[in-house]
């Protein structure tokens, strides 16, 4: 995502029924180092079908408008220490290697 992005990933926001899961959330951000914010309304894919057809109608005046709709509902901070991380990291890529031979 960084790469793509071109800057650094300061926080990631989840949506979906597995955002729900706290323990996934929490892993997330350990694996990650970085903060991982759940919103409040975790179906949010319909919902931002819904602003954008909003938007290009005129019903709501701009982006800042419906941004200003998000609301985060809980934030997991990562506790994991780095050298761990790296190690899960290092088999969760040796796992990805062994599935695709």
């Amino acid at each position: 995502m960084q790469a793509d992005a071109g800057e650094p990933l300061r926080e990631l926001r989840v949506d979906g029924g597995a955002a729900v899961n706290d323990l996934l959330m929490q892993f997330q951000s350990d694996i990650l180092g970085k903060p991982i914010v759940r919103p409040v309304d975790v179906e949010t894919t319909a919902l931002g079908a819904a602003y954008l057809a909003g938007l290009a109608t005129g019903f709501w005046k701009n982006v800042a408008e419906v941004e200003s709709f998000w609301r985060a509902e809980r934030r997991f901070e990562p506790h994991m220490h780095a050298e761990k991380r790296e190690r899960y990291f290092g088999e969760w890529k040796n796992a990805v290697a062994r599935a695709r031979k």
